[in-house]
């Protein structure tokens, strides 16, 4: 594990969105988050091919922080997701096209699998930030969540003290303009509640 690195990926837009606020935010992260290196990266919105960049990155980074960050469309808030459930099951295509229906992340491997972020310190540090946030019980069971069991179970494989987990954050504006109704969060604002989520799980990162 390198300590000095901390992996952070978004998504390209999908489902006929022009813009990803996850992979927005992500890029207007600073490079570094005191000492330790900000590696950012891009994932498809698809199935197969997110899990294959991811473990690239893994490979290349070895990061003891890896943070990934998804679009939740209707949210008010950051959602801190807690679990990641071992199913893909989809009820619209990824951007290959693909439709799962009741298939698993890893074969053989555990129904569900707990972030190791410290979230309930980040939730109370977003909060004295000023930025509206909770802690969320389900990932679903489209992209987000497969990327975000697969990162879970790739940590637990390789043993050692790397922390792992996934955020979903709310529309852009933009976005939001063509939904009526929809909730929204200012790419800046986002990008600020990413760079308190890595701070917190940085100072709780064993050195």
């Amino acid at each position: 594990m390198n300590e000095n690195n901390i992996l952070v990926t978004g998504f390209e837009p999908f489902g006929g969105e022009k813009v990803n606020p996850a992979w927005t935010a992500v890029c207007g992260l600073q490079d570094y988050i005191g000492s330790m290196r900000v590696c950012k990266v891009l994932l498809p919105t698809e199935f197969i091919r997110s899990t294959e960049v991811l473990d690239e990155a893994l490979r290349t980074y070895d990061p003891a922080i890896a943070l990934c960050v998804g679009q939740a469309g209707g949210a008010e808030r950051i959602r801190l997701e807690r679990v990641a459930v071992n199913l893909r099951d989809a009820s619209v295509p990824d951007n290959a096209g693909v439709i799962p229906m009741d298939e698993k992340v890893i074969p053989g491997g555990p129904d569900g699998l707990f972030a190791t972020l410290p979230l309930k310190s980040i939730r109370d540090a977003l909060k004295r930030g000023g930025v509206p946030a909770a802690l969320s019980l389900s990932a679903g069971t489209y992209v987000c969540n497969n990327v975000m069991y697969h990162l879970l179970y790739r940590l637990k494989e390789r043993g050692g003290t790397a922390a792992g987990g996934f955020v979903h954050v709310p529309y852009l504006p933009e976005q939001a303009a063509a939904h009526p109704g929809a909730p929204s969060m200012d790419a800046r604002l986002i990008t600020r509640a990413l760079g308190i989520i890595l701070e917190t799980a940085a100072l709780s990162s064993p050195k």
